[in-house]
């Protein structure tokens, strides 16, 4: 009997045909031959797969799908087809095996099929659980389409393709990747020298496959879920094929694959807030050399484990929610970590570096305890999670102080305060320079209290700021000054009288950005994402890794280029922008402006993934004319589309057709509308800040209140 169809929904029609869902939606009502629905419902109708690519072919609409795309809906062909034996497949395919894998186009199904068995037999030892029954000719199509996958989106994306319906499935929760950033954070707090690495609950493997980046070559990882352990085993044996890869699939408190040798390092971010995490079954274990987990304390049954497999004076990274190191019922464990010296330091993440995304997590490193029995009498807290403070005081490093919360996180400099904290601690902790508000080394003994907390907001600011009464009154006195100045600017640049245009505003002729780009008058350009992994991308990425990169929240807040690009994000190409080139943001919202125009200080950044860049012919376009009509907020909302996300589609914008003599008159009108705004925000940063320092002032007692009268309640 001829297997059935699979049924596609309108979206994953969009996507195999390479348009919009709108169209998909024109199709429908337009052409009366449409494929009619075979199930769903009324507001979500599905359609018959095969139906649908015959009225595409019919129509000379062939697929645009990428290929990752394809093999998705392939798979949905094939609803029986278990991810487990295609995942050493994948592994075959990335090593260019000799069975010809390579050009599966040429071969019958049979052989294809028969090729793919030849291609994996000798790999599925490698992949935890994935004894298979052979491929058949039926499974072809799927074989053809993951070797496409593998070739032109790289092994990744086929292995998250493969992963993505077993993970629906199963039960997990409180699991969440690791960004490559924070991985490798994680991975450089490791001494240079590490060799042996384990991750007991290893995901997709990203924290391992960074270690492997930076030196490791034993790597070992187990996962309660088998598709991810398969995953993890067969991006690690990619990632470092001349290392000592090992993954296991199980419950790693329960069954712990790994109880023997010890290694030289842990890296984990375990589950969140399992209640079922096996209490009362290893209530005895002795893993708990410093406690029994309570039944609500999972991440601290994690941070044991870790230890348990060190060898002496080896480090575990962990990353842990922020109430591990406050809840009441911690307390007990948490007091021996520190009594015993095992927990050398605790740093609070800003929220948004990683999922949960509302949450500022935590990194726990621990170092196991050494032959020597050397005393450790202090722990590290680096907090870089909080509000930005003000200019002055200025903490003992320099530094500006902490990010917002509406800022981009920049990795970069997270990753280097980090460091450069952990870095002098661990070198000598008794002669750490404390920095006021950010880093601290407390006394093991001063963490012995009732509560045991070790939330880094907490340590880093009960630390005494030593401020100087007259120095903090120069500085609001220079603060009062810059402010009355800014004050003055502000003024001037409002000074303009405007004129109405008459009894109806003006009416002209408009064309929009499309049209301005085939006429030659404009170039739309903007940032290639990396849908295929050939090596003009990879020298590319690895060319312009550490080169700042403008995004569109840096245009909202009116600030120079805030990110920095590393080499694992997935673009192939970036413009480069120039001055007079006009920058636009791709997700409209908030209060912030919609578009700029790039000055001095934007000349060769890299554009971000999120901005759009117009570059006008300056012999037909005034570049501040077009700032001002692209970024009117009629214009954006015109040329937006979506409904849970909204994005702009920067093609339909719309531009008057004036001579440049007159665009000019409008360019300049737009500049001074441009200074009012600089001029508006800087007026109420130093106000803000020059308020934060009186505060500061106040309540730390450097400051006395005005000589004014007090206010009549």
């Amino acid at each position: 009997m001829p297997q059935p169809s699979a049924q596609v929904t309108a979206a994953e029609i969009s996507r195999i045909a390479g348009v919009t869902r709108a169209t998909v939606s024109n199709w429908r009502r337009r052409h009366s031959d449409f494929p009619a629905p075979t199930g769903g419902t009324e507001a979500s109708p599905l359609y018959d797969l095969e139906a649908v690519r015959t009225w595409l072919r019919a129509r000379g609409q062939t697929s645009a799908a990428a290929p990752a795309e394809e093999l998705r809906t392939l798979l949905r062909l094939h609803p029986s087809a278990p991810a487990a034996p295609l995942l050493p497949l994948v592994l075959a395919t990335s090593r260019r095996s000799p069975h010809e894998l390579t050009a599966p186009a040429d071969l019958p199904d049979a052989d294809l099929a028969a090729r793919a068995d030849a291609a994996v037999a000798d790999l599925a030892g490698m992949v935890p659980q994935a004894e298979t029954a052979p491929f058949t000719a039926a499974d072809a199509a799927v074989v053809r389409a993951l070797i496409h996958c593998v070739r032109e989106e790289g092994a990744q994306a086929a292995l998250d393709v493969l992963a993505e319906r077993e993970l629906e499935d199963s039960a997990s929760t409180g699991t969440y990747r690791t960004p490559a950033p924070l991985a490798d954070l994680m991975a450089r707090l490791l001494p240079a020298d590490t060799a042996r690495v384990l991750d007991p609950a290893c995901g997709s493997g990203t924290l391992l496959e960074a270690a492997a980046r930076h030196g490791a070559r034993g790597l070992y990882g187990q996962d309660a879920l088998p598709v991810q352990a398969q995953r993890s085993a067969v991006r690690l044996l990619l990632a470092a094929p001349d290392g000592e890869v090992a993954v296991r699939a199980g419950d790693s408190l329960r069954h712990d694959a790994f109880a023997q040798p010890p290694v030289d390092a842990v890296l984990c971010n375990p589950p969140y807030g399992d209640r079922g995490w096996g209490h009362d079954e290893l209530a005895y274990d002795p893993r708990w050399a410093y406690g029994l987990p309570p039944r609500m304390e999972s991440e601290l049954a994690w941070v044991q484990h870790a230890l348990a497999h060190l060898r002496p004076g080896g480090y575990a990274v962990l990353l842990l929610p922020p109430a591990t190191a406050a809840r009441a019922s911690g307390r007990r464990v948490r007091a021996e970590l520190v009594r015993s010296g095992v927990l050398r330091a605790v740093v609070a993440l800003p929220s948004g570096a990683a999922a949960p995304l509302h949450i500022g997590l935590q990194l726990w490193v621990l170092q196991a305890p050494e032959p020597d029995g050397r005393g450790r009498t202090s722990v590290l807290f680096v907090d870089t999670g909080g509000e930005r403070q003000p200019d002055g005081p200025r903490n003992r490093a320099g530094s500006p102080g902490k990010r917002r919360r509406h800022d981009p996180l920049d990795w970069g400099e997270l990753t280097g305060t980090v460091l450069g904290h952990w870095t002098a601690f661990r070198a000598d902790p008794g002669s750490f320079s404390d920095e006021p508000g950010t880093a601290r080394a407390v006394p093991v003994l001063d963490l012995l209290d009732d509560v045991v907390d070790l939330t880094p907001a907490r340590q880093v600011r009960a630390l005494p700021v030593d401020i100087s009464p007259a120095r903090v009154a120069r500085q609001a006195d220079e603060y009062r000054e810059r402010l009355t100045e800014q004050a003055g600017l502000l003024a001037r640049a409002a000074r303009d009288t405007w004129r109405p245009t008459g009894d109806s505003p003006r009416q002209w002729r408009t064309a929009t950005v499309s049209d301005l780009a085939r006429g030659g008058a404009l170039e739309l350009l903007r940032a290639a994402t990396a849908t295929r992994e050939k090596d003009e991308g990879a020298r590319w990425r690895a060319e312009n890794a550490g080169r700042p990169v403008l995004h569109g929240t840096d245009i909202t807040d009116g600030v120079p280029a805030s990110g920095t690009f590393l080499d694992g994000v997935p673009l192939k190409s970036s413009p480069v922008i120039t001055e007079g080139d006009v920058l636009v943001r791709m997700f409209p919202g908030g209060t912030g402006e919609m578009a700029r125009l790039a000055g001095e200080a934007d000349t060769g950044v890299l554009l971000g993934h999120d901005v759009y860049l117009l570059r006008p012919d300056p012999a037909r376009l005034d570049p501040w004319f077009l700032v001002g009509f692209v970024g009117a907020h009629d214009n954006i909302t015109g040329a937006s589309t979506g409904s849970t996300t909204v994005h702009l589609q920067p093609g339909r914008l719309r531009v008057p057709l004036l001579p440049l003599e007159e665009q000019r008159r409008y360019g300049e009108a737009f500049r001074r509308v441009g200074e009012l705004r600089a001029a508006a925000r800087r007026a109420t940063d130093l106000a803000r800040e020059h308020a934060g320092l009186l505060t500061t002032g106040l309540t730390a007692g450097a400051l006395l209140p005005p000589d004014t009268a007090p206010r009549t309640p």
